[in-house]
């Protein structure tokens, strides 16, 4: 049966056609960043999904409360820091790429944030943070660029307190386009530089050997489509079609949750998980 589908996958989309959309959607994040810079939508280069009134993006923001201090591993140039420290008490973000940092330093400073504290850390190493430090952590498209990440997901335990929640969003390997890329021989992951990405239950069982346990259902994110790079670049031009675009693969994930890029996940530690 899988024999006959990716003959029917060939069939329909040859390979040189795959190869050809597949390097375009591929280029179309990094075109879309240089372009929000360049059309002065913002001071600093960032991917115009950023931009938009997408609520669901920063999804995590309804499992925060106002006395929380917050972790955000890998927190790149901020967005998702910057967001929950608009809900929180206080947010500690830290990452390894000081360029990136210094964006999100320069983020915080303009909206006059004095409840952000930025860190240049590895976070593949012991957390500079004693036990139970925090109410959630945020590790938001993070995992799949680790390794190890076990381990990172049982510090980020250890620094949680007894109810913490952990909130996380991953890649998804097994839609329909990730097939078709596997099927014509091309690398099949969204991003070069992931180490991994997962099925439902390969994700529930890495965080699992993390110690963790989801406490609601898995939720999708946007539709997996090859068109995603050209709608990035649209967003670079004009934020408006941009928002009616995003809003569509969202929907369209809504109805179709096994095509969803990714996955999220609100969990909190295991009972009775190891250290």
């Amino acid at each position: 049966m899988a024999g006959a589908t990716e003959a029917a996958v060939s069939a329909w989309w040859p390979r040189p056609l795959v190869a050809a959309v597949d390097s375009l959607n591929r280029r179309g994040g990094a075109v879309a960043v240089r372009l929000v810079r360049y059309t002065g939508k913002s001071r600093e280069a960032i991917h115009p999904k950023h931009l938009v009134d997408a609520p669901w993006h920063h999804w995590y923001v309804d499992y925060l409360q106002a006395g929380d201090v917050v972790l955000d591993v890998g927190c790149a140039n901020g967005a998702h820091t910057l967001a929950a420290a608009g809900r929180a008490r206080r947010v500690f973000g830290m990452d390894a790429d000081v360029t990136q940092l210094g964006i999100a330093v320069a983020a915080a400073r303009r909206r006059g944030m004095d409840n952000v504290r930025l860190l240049a850390w590895d976070v593949t190493q012991p957390f500079p943070f004693p036990p139970g430090t925090f109410d959630a952590v945020l590790f938001l498209d993070v995992i799949e660029h680790l390794e190890p990440r076990v381990a990172v997901l049982r510090e980020i335990r250890r620094v949680l307190k007894p109810r913490g929640r952990l909130l996380l969003s991953a890649p998804h390997r097994d839609t329909s386009w990730r097939r078709r890329l596997r099927a014509a021989g091309l690398f099949a992951f969204s991003d070069a530089d992931h180490k991994v990405e997962y099925s439902r239950d390969s994700l529930l069982a890495e965080l699992a050997g993390g110690g963790f346990t989801p406490t609601e259902p898995v939720m999708p994110v946007v539709y997996d489509t090859p068109l995603a790079g050209l709608i990035d670049v649209v967003g670079g031009l004009a934020l408006a079609p941009y928002a009616r675009l995003v809003r569509w693969k969202r929907a369209a994930a809504l109805r179709h949750p096994e095509e969803s890029i990714g996955f999220r996940i609100v969990a909190r530690s295991r009972p009775g998980a190891g250290s």
